[in-house]
C-alpha cells in the first residue's frame, strides 16, 4: 500500500458526481515519492516513502524536526 512513512497519509475514498448527480466511488491517491534523505544526526542517508508535502516541509524545517513533530523515530 502506498503510504507515507512519517505521516501515515494514504489514499482516500471519494466520489465522482456526474451531471445527472449519479455518485460512483473512486480513489484519491496521494503523491508518494521514494527519497533518500540525509539525516545529519545519524550521519547517513535514510530511504523513506514521502508525500510531496512531506518533502517540502522537510526542506524547510529538517527531517529530524519533522519526524519529532509526528512522533516517529528514524
Amino acid at each position: 500500500m502506498a503510504k507515507s512513512d512519517i505521516t501515515g497519509k494514504r489514499k482516500l475514498l471519494a466520489r465522482n458526481v456526474s451531471h445527472s448527480n449519479i455518485k460512483t466511488k473512486r480513489w484519491q491517491n496521494v503523491n508518494i515519492q521514494e527519497r533518500r534523505v540525509w539525516v545529519p544526526e545519524l550521519g547517513r542517508f535514510v530511504r523513506l516513502c514521502l508525500t510531496t508535502r512531506d518533502i517540502r516541509t522537510i526542506d524547510k524545517i529538517g527531517v529530524t524536526a519533522y519526524a519529532k513533530r509526528h512522533n516517529v523515530s528514524l
